[in-house]
């Protein structure tokens, strides 16, 4: 069966169905084992210690959704079985720094490392803020200033601050179900898929250089990959150092992280920044809790800057109208999308770091709480899966504020 031995490759797993439902419990734990990957190291600092209090928070009651603020009345379903019900391999639950709840299904356990999906881009984010405080970077300034290759893309033009909001003009297809979409042949240049056709550029960046403008770069809100792979180009151009050593100089030394992440990179060495990151549960509750603290870890060392973590929660002047103009389907009435950050609805308090097959972090700054959770939904998308998860943080969020 697969998973059954956590060291072992299954022999039905390979780069060209990896992300098949039926493999994806075992391949999202493995990924370093399927495809080549760079550590993201914790360096040698002092973890922060997560205290552990269990408490009996699966009995929750939460009601069942239809979309994020629509409840389908009376019909509710506890902490316990909403987990059950959607894919799980691991989530817990920290309140003011203290684990109330951990689990974890199958083979993994808490120094498994797990696929993050689009969970990465907050993680990018973060360098962002990082550099931002040190002078590297301008959100403001064009794209041209850091990498300017990008001057014969569809990207000449667009900032940095465009694309940290995915306010870009940029043509880009992000069905995860249509083999020929943007997003698919994206994976394909980085050899997380076979090519279909030998017109597929080599690498990353190559194929970032092909991707063409639709409309102005500032409009609505649109969620494309390739943004934040862009931003990860920007930020390695901008520092002069590849993104697995950044990220653990700017991010993850300094998080008082247990384990190393990794990162999959392609032919070149460049990271998949929209996607590729793998990491420890514990781990993305210690990312989580920056902010909680305007930045500041677990340890106390200030990883990103605390205007960074008030810009980020307060948006920009069009932020929520940008997000409501999207012209794909959000779900979220009243939220808004901020340095790579979903807020679900009008309340300023509730962020997300969310990715495809279930993995979100979820904070709330109000109730003073981090969850995660990672999961292998066998479809990219699944919004009774995505919103009954969410339901069930605010639940526990609402009772513990009582």
């Amino acid at each position: 069966m697969i998973g059954s031995d956590p060291g072992r490759v299954p022999t039905d797993v390979a780069r060209g169905n990896w992300q098949l439902a039926e493999h994806l419990r075992w391949s999202f734990q493995h990924i370093a084992e399927i495809l080549p990957t760079a550590t993201i190291s914790r360096g040698t600092g002092p973890v922060a210690r997560l205290h552990s209090a269990p408490a009996s928070i699966g009995d929750v009651q939460v009601p069942h959704l239809r979309g994020y603020g629509r409840s389908d009345g009376n019909d509710r379903r506890t902490v316990s079985e909403i987990m059950a019900a959607s894919d799980t391999d691991g989530w817990i639950l920290a309140h003011h720094g203290v684990v109330l709840a951990e689990a974890y299904t199958g083979d993994m356990a808490a120094g498994s490392l797990h696929l993050l999906m689009s969970v990465s881009k907050s993680l990018v984010s973060a360098v962002v803020g990082a550099l931002v405080a040190s002078g590297q970077l301008d959100v403001e300034a064009p794209l041209t200033t850091y990498v300017p290759a990008l001057m014969s893309s569809g990207y000449a033009g667009a900032t940095v601050r465009h694309l940290l909001d995915m306010r870009s003009g940029i043509l880009f297809s992000e069905d995860y179900l249509d083999p020929n979409a943007h997003v698919r042949v994206l994976e394909e240049a980085i050899d997380w898929a076979p090519r279909r056709s030998p017109d597929v550029p080599a690498t990353m960046y190559d194929y970032l250089l092909t991707l063409e403008q639709k409309g102005p770069h500032g409009g609505p809100f649109e969620y494309r990959s390739c943004e934040t792979d862009v931003l990860g180009w920007i930020c390695e151009a901008a520092s002069g150092v590849r993104m697995p050593e950044l990220m653990s100089d700017l991010l993850w030394s300094r998080l008082g992280a247990e384990h190393d992440a990794n990162i999959g990179i392609d032919s070149v060495g460049t990271g998949m920044f929209d996607g590729g990151i793998s990491a420890s549960l514990r781990d993305l509750v210690r990312f989580g809790a920056l902010f909680l603290a305007e930045g500041a870890s677990l340890t106390g060392a200030q990883v990103i800057p605390e205007s960074w973590i008030a810009d980020t929660f307060d948006g920009g002047v069009d932020s929520r109208k940008a997000f409501a103009d999207s012209p794909g389907q959000t779900l979220m009435p009243g939220g808004m999308y901020r340095n790579q950050i979903w807020f679900p609805s009008a309340d300023p308090d509730v962020g997300l770091c969310l990715g495809i097959h279930g993995q979100m972090i979820y904070v709330n700054r109000r109730a003073q709480v981090v969850a995660a959770k990672v999961s292998s939904w066998p479809t990219p998308q699944d919004p009774d899966k995505l919103f009954s998860t969410l339901y069930a943080f605010d639940a526990i969020s609402n009772a513990l504020t009582v």
